[in-house]
């Protein structure tokens, strides 16, 4: 406790200029915080302090930055527990624009992976088969929509004046690919892979490939891509312009930080040509959650032959973390 109340005073003596120490130009307006119970903490303690059982999340002030990391416990992809880690981070992010205040709290929102070589790998495939087994329509529809919701807030950048840059470090297959494709900006590594597989089990990505990919490049080409489950290297998605910025391998973090130093002071223009985008090609959370019900529909009916083929999916990213390889 003592480390923790030391490290407020440091935190409140720097944001006021105290101990003879210059503002940087970039900083968190003064004094920000989140209300927690009954306390007041500063927003580095705040999320410093939250409870993640299957993110990382650290905070940059000097780029008004918050950046998190996936690391599933259970599997490289959306499971239920990562998914519900997600919203509650996101929630916590929501309230701290409440806070009245003259600056931005936070410019830019970063999403990432602690997985060695994926950034994930899609739906919950146990999952899926699990409920189209046991003929439960119902649940495996609540986890679609509990995608849909992420990737549709994603999309929106929350309802906030920031922007989401996925770094991808590795695989995004599936709903990973879906994922990436709602963020705002996508910084990838060289060796990073991107796929939709589903086709392989006779299933098609149903949280969003097709309404993201269909407005960045057409709709003949989304299908292509779709039906087609061949897997792109982040150089051939740059060339597409799908993929914003590449960079070397190992380089990912940096070169984030190298964009957002460039673009800072872009912020309000771009934010506004964004919107302006959305106005012109707008994206409904209706769309997204008709598309769901035609994937579960299609889910429900696939067949045992089907089924073996996503167990082997599975069964090959169990092996990976069974080798050590995430």
């Amino acid at each position: 406790m003592a480390d923790v109340s030391e490290r407020a005073r440091q935190v409140e003596r720097e944001a006021t200029g105290d101990a003879g120490l210059r503002r940087p130009a970039a900083t968190i307006p003064e004094k920000p915080a989140l209300l927690r119970g009954s306390d007041l903490l500063p927003i580095e303690l705040s999320f410093a302090t939250a409870s993640y059982d299957q993110l990382e999340v650290r905070l940059d002030p000097a780029q008004k930055t918050l950046w998190y990391f996936m690391r599933p416990t259970q599997a490289p992809s959306y499971t239920p527990a990562l998914l519900k880690d997600l919203s509650n981070l996101r929630a916590r992010i929501q309230k701290l624009f409440e806070r009245p205040s003259d600056e931005l709290p936070l410019l830019y929102l970063v999403n990432g992976s602690k997985q060695p070589n994926i950034f994930n790998l899609g739906g919950d495939l146990g999952y899926f088969a699990e409920h189209i087994r046991s003929r439960d329509r119902d649940g495996l529809r609540r986890y679609a929509l509990d995608c849909v919701d992420l990737v549709y807030s994603s999309s929106q950048s929350l309802n906030l004046p920031i922007f989401l840059i996925s770094l991808v470090q590795g695989d995004a297959l599936g709903g990973g690919f879906e994922a990436a494709l709602a963020s705002d900006i996508i910084i990838a590594e060289r060796k990073a892979k991107f796929g939709l597989p589903e086709i392989l089990f006779n299933l098609f990505p149903g949280m969003g490939a097709y309404s993201f990919l269909s407005r960045r490049l057409d709709p003949t080409r989304a299908t292509k891509m779709i039906m087609s489950g061949q897997i792109y290297s982040a150089d051939d998605l740059f060339e597409m312009g799908l993929v914003d910025m590449v960079v070397d391998d190992g380089k990912g973090e940096e070169g984030v930080r190298e964009y957002i130093a460039r673009n800072s002071r872009k912020h309000a223009i771009q934010r506004t040509m964004r919107d302006v985008r959305r106005r012109v090609n707008p994206l409904t959370h209706q769309e997204l959650i008709d598309v769901v019900d035609l994937w579960v529909d299609a889910a429900m009916a696939l067949e045992d032959a089907d089924l073996r083929k996503i167990d082997r999916l599975r069964g090959a990213q169990t092996k990976r973390i069974e080798a050590g390889l995430l």
